[in-house]
């Protein structure tokens, strides 16, 4: 994994949730995880990780993601089984 999205998964699981992380870079690296990362309807995308569906909305008048909108991102990583400790298991099927 590189450092870059390294970095963003530990800002995401650290508290407290950063308010300055762009769309495309959770973008970035859900795919780069492994992540499958369609767009669905509006501003939600439909992202599929480890088997593990979810829907994440991107934000609507800005590039910047929301504190919510990392939350959601982080709940959607554990579900997934991903964590800043496990992201090198994580990449080991793909």
């Amino acid at each position: 994994m590189s450092h870059k999205h390294e970095s963003l998964l530990h800002t995401i699981f650290e508290g407290p949730v950063s308010a300055n992380v762009h769309w495309r870079e959770v973008e970035s690296m859900l795919t780069h995880l492994g992540a499958k990362v369609e767009p669905h309807h509006g501003a939600s995308f439909r992202v599929v990780l480890n088997d593990v569906e979810g829907f994440l909305h991107r934000p609507h008048n800005s590039n910047t993601c929301t504190k919510q909108e990392l939350r959601n991102v982080r709940d959607y990583l554990v579900s997934a089984g991903v964590s800043p400790s496990q992201n090198q298991i994580g990449q080991s099927g793909h």
